[in-house]
C-alpha cells in the first residue's frame, strides 16, 4: 500500500485562494452560548470509529490526540510545518478489535499557536488561533510532530473537521477549537457564497475571549463555550472501506463494479485498464450462477476472474475459498520446478525426493524443452497463474513457469527434458501432494514470517548487511532499527553497507534514504479521480525523500533489489536509488507495483475482501511512477544455469564484492 506519514493528514495540494471583489460583508448572529463559563472551554473529549484496519491497527503503535494547529489551512499551504510549540497532546485509547476509540484532551490556558486574522474587516487585528482536533500517531522520534517525524499542512484523518478530498481538502464540516486573545476578534459565521472557508466573503460576527469550540455544522456557524466539550472525531469518507459484504452476491458485485469501472486508477492508459464491457459480459454470469447455486466457493472464482481481467499487481481478492481453490491447483505438482535462463532456457531448479520425477532420472540443471508436446515456451505462456494478475511480463512470466508445473492430483505430463551432457527423454509424471517443489522457487522462500521488520549484521568480511522485510508493521521500530543499524555499522567503521530489499510487500514508504543524503529527493506526484471535472487530479503535494536530521556516510553502499519488492517498498528503493553513490544489484527490477489502495478497498459477501488501485502516481512527464517498470538494478546480475543451481546467494555476493571493491 503507498501513503504518507500520519502527522499525516496532508495530502493535499498548495492551493492559493484568491476570492473575486465582493460587497461588504454581512454579519450573521452565532447560535446563542451554551453553558458559557468564563474563559471558554476547559477540556475536549470525544469518540471515534473507522474501518480502514491498514491505517490504524497496522502501521502505529504509539497513539496521541493533539490540538493541531490550522494555519497551513487557513493559507493554503500544504508544506507549511506544524511547530511543536502550537502541539498540545492528549490520551487516546484505540480499540482495535472493535474499530473505535476515545480520547481525553486538556486545553492550555494560553496556547502558542499561530495567530491569524480572519475578520474581513481590512484591519490589523492580532487574530486568533485556530486549531482542529487529530489523530496524532508517533513516527519517529518523540511523541511531538518534529526533527524526522514533521507534520505538515493541516489534518484530514480521525480528525475533528471533515475535509473533501476532490477539492483540495477544503474544510466542509465538523468542528474547530478556537483561541482569541481578547472580545475585540472577528470570526466567520458561515462559508460564504463561494462555500469555502476563511476567504475574503465569509461572514464573520464577534468572538468571545478565551477557547471556543466553533461547530461548522449549523447555519450560521454555533458556537460553544462549555467548560467540557463532546467532539466527534472522523474517518474521511474516501479512506472508509466500501461494505457490500450484506448484499446478495450480483448486487455486490454490481456496486463494486461501478466504482471500480470510474475510479481505476490506471483508466485512460495503454495497455492497463481492462475492457470494462468484456470483462462485465465474462464475469457476470459466472457470479449469477454462483448466486443461484449459493455457492461461496464459485463466487470468489468469478471475482478471481474478475481481478485477472486487470494488468496490475495491487488488483486482488482474499478469503477462505482462496485458499481452497489454491489446494486444488497449487498444493499437487509433477515433482519438479522450473525456472529461465537470460538466455530463455527453461531449467530444472528442483526435484522432490523420492518422486516419479527423480526416480525417472530428471536432475537439477536438466533442460526441459517440451511439455506435453508442445514446445515448453509455448506452453509457459498459456498458464493462467493463480496469484495473479502481475504488473509486469518478468513476474507474469516467472509465475507461468511456476504453475505450469502444477495441475490437481492425478494429472499426468508427458514432459521432455534433458541432463547435462546426456540426450534427450520423455517421461510421463502424474501430479502427487508436492508442496516442496513449488516453494523452492517462491520469491519468499526462506522468509521468517516472525522476523523483525528490519535485521542487521556485520558480516564475516566486515560488510554492514540490512535486511528490510517489511514497510507494514510498526513504523516508529522500522525507523529506530533502521537508523540503529546504520549507527552500529558507523561505529565499527564498516568499509559500506548493503540494503536488501528484496522480500519486502510494502505497506507505508518511509523515506528511509533520508538518513543518507543531504539533498531532497524527488518522486512521483498521486493523482485521484475527480467527479467534478472527470479526470485525474493531482492531490496533495508531490512525494518527496527529505534527509533526517541524523545522517550517515559509508564509502560503499549497494541495493539488493528483485521481484517480491513490492510497492511502498519500491517507493523506498527508488528512494535510496538516488543517494549518491549508491549501486542497485539485482537479476531483475523490483516488482513494478505502484498505486494506492487506501481508498479502494471493499468488503463482498461470503468474507471475501477486494482491493483495486484509485490512486496513480506519476512524474512530471505524466508517465507513471515505477508502476509497470520498477526500479531497475544499474549492476545486472545474470540468471544462468549456474547462477540457478549453484544454491548461492549470487546477488549478494555480486553486493558484496562491489562494497569490497573487488
Amino acid at each position: 500500500m503507498k501513503t504518507k506519514t500520519f502527522s499525516f493528514v496532508v495530502l493535499t495540494v498548495v492551493l492559493i485562494i484568491t476570492s473575486a471583489a465582493c460587497s461588504p460583508t454581512p454579519v450573521h448572529t452565532p447560535t446563542p452560548l451554551a453553558a458559557e463559563v468564563p474563559g471558554g472551554a476547559v477540556e475536549i473529549s470525544g469518540t471515534f470509529t473507522y474501518t480502514n484496519t491498514i491505517i490504524v491497527n497496522t502501521y502505529y503503535v504509539e497513539n496521541s490526540v493533539a490540538l493541531a494547529d490550522m494555519h497551513g489551512f487557513v493559507v493554503r499551504d500544504q508544506n507549511w510545518v506544524t511547530p511543536v510549540n502550537s502541539q498540545t497532546l492528549g490520551y487516546m485509547h484505540i480499540d482495535e478489535k472493535n474499530l473505535n476509540g476515545s480520547y481525553h484532551l486538556d486545553l492550555p490556558a494560553v496556547p502558542e499557536g499561530t495567530y491569524n486574522n480572519v475578520s474581513n474587516d481590512g484591519k490589523t487585528d492580532k487574530g486568533v488561533q485556530i486549531f482542529a482536533v487529530s489523530w496524532w500517531p508517533n513516527l519517529a522520534g518523540g511523541p511531538f510532530s518534529e526533527g524526522d517525524d514533521p507534520s505538515y499542512g493541516w489534518p484530514n484523518y480521525l480528525a475533528s473537521v471533515v475535509t473533501d478530498s476532490a477539492n483540495h481538502d477544503e474544510v466542509v464540516s465538523g468542528k474547530l477549537v478556537v483561541w482569541a486573545p481578547d472580545d475585540n476578534q472577528m470570526f466567520p459565521t458561515g462559508f460564504g457564497p463561494d462555500g469555502l472557508l476563511f476567504t475574503k466573503d465569509d461572514p464573520v460576527g464577534p468572538i468571545p475571549a478565551g477557547w471556543s469550540v466553533i461547530d461548522l455544522n449549523q447555519k450560521p456557524f454555533g458556537i460553544s463555550r462549555s467548560a467540557q466539550q463532546d467532539v466527534t472525531l472522523y474517518e474521511p469518507k474516501d479512506y472508509a472501506v466500501k461494505d457490500f459484504s450484506n448484499l446478495s452476491y450480483s448486487a455486490a458485485f454490481d456496486q463494486m463494479f461501478q466504482i471500480v469501472k470510474v475510479q481505476y486508477a490506471f483508466n485512460g492508459v495503454p495497455n492497463k485498464a481492462p475492457n470494462w464491457d468484456q470483462l462485465y459480459a465474462q464475469v457476470d454470469p459466472e457470479v449469477k450462477a454462483a448466486e443461484q447455486k449459493n455457492d461461496p466457493t464459485a463466487y470468489y472464482s468469478a471475482l478471481k476472474d474478475f481481478t485477472l481481467g486487470f494488468k496490475d499487481g495491487h488488483t486482488g481478492l482474499s478469503g477462505a475459498a482462496g485458499d481452497q481453490l489454491f489446494q486444488q491447483t497449487g498444493v499437487s505438482g509433477y515433482g519438479i520446478a522450473i525456472q529461465q535462463t537470460d538466455s530463455g532456457s527453461f531449467i530444472v531448479t528442483y526435484v522432490t525426493s523420492g518422486s516419479q520425477a527423480a526416480l525417472a532420472g530428471i536432475q537439477v540443471g536438466a533442460q526441459v524443452t517440451q511439455f506435453n508436446g508442445d514446445p515448453i515456451a509455448d506452453a509457459v505462456s498459456k498458464v493462467k497463474p493463480f496469484g495473479g494478475p502481475f504488473s509486469t511480463d518478468i513476474a507474469l512470466h516467472y509465475q507461468q513457469a511456476r504453475y505450469l508445473m502444477r495441475a490437481p492430483l492425478g494429472t499426468v505430463a508427458r514432459i521432455t527434458y534433458q541432463n547435462p551432457g546426456s540426450a534427450a527423454q520423455t517421461v510421463p509424471l502424474i501430479a502427487f501432494q508436492d508442496p516442496d517443489s513449488f516453494n523452492s522457487t517462491s520469491q519468499f522462500r526462506g522468509f521468517d514470517q516472525n522476523a523483525l521488520p528490519v535485521e542487521s549484521q556485520i558480516l564475516s568480511d566486515g560488510v554492514g548487511y540490512i535486511k528490510i522485510n517489511s514497510n507494514e508493521d510498526d513504523l516508529n521500530l522500522i525507523m529506530r532499527l533502521f537508523k540503529r543499524a546504520l549507527q552500529i555499522f558507523q561505529d565499527n567503521q564498516v568499509p559500506g553497507i548493503i540494503i536488501d530489499m528484496r522480500q519486502d510487500l510494502g505497506g507505508a514508504p518511509l523515506g528511509l534514504a533520508g538518513y543518507l543524503t543531504n539533498t531532497t529527493i524527488i518522486e512521483g506526484q498521486t493523482q485521484y479521480f475527480d467527479p467534478t471535472t472527470g479526470k485525474f487530479e493531482s492531490e496533495g503535494i508531490p512525494d518527496k525523500v527529505t534527509p533526517f536530521v541524523e545522517q550517515y556516510t559509508f564509502n560503499k553502499m549497494a541495493l539488493l533489489v528483485g521481484q517480491a519488492c513490492y510497492s511502498a517498498c519500491e517507493i523506498d528503493a527508488y528512494g535510496f536509488s538516488k543517494v549518491p553513490g549508491m549501486a542497485v544489484v539485482g537479476q531483475t527490477p523490483t516488482s513494478g507495483t505502484e498505486a494506492d489502495v487506501a481508498r479502494g478497498q471493499f468488503n463482498m459477501p461470503t468474507g471475501i475482501s477486494m482491493q483495486f488501485p484509485t490512486g496513480r502516481i506519476v512524474l512530471p512527464d505524466g508517465s507513471l511512477f515505477l508502476e509497470s517498470t520498477g526500479v531497475a538494478p544499474t549492476v545486472k546480475v545474470p540468471v544462468t544455469v549456474q547462477s540457478l543451481t549453484s544454491g548461492q546467494d549470487v546477488v549478494l555476493q555480486q553486493a558484496e564484492n562491489i562494497v569490497l571493491g573487488k
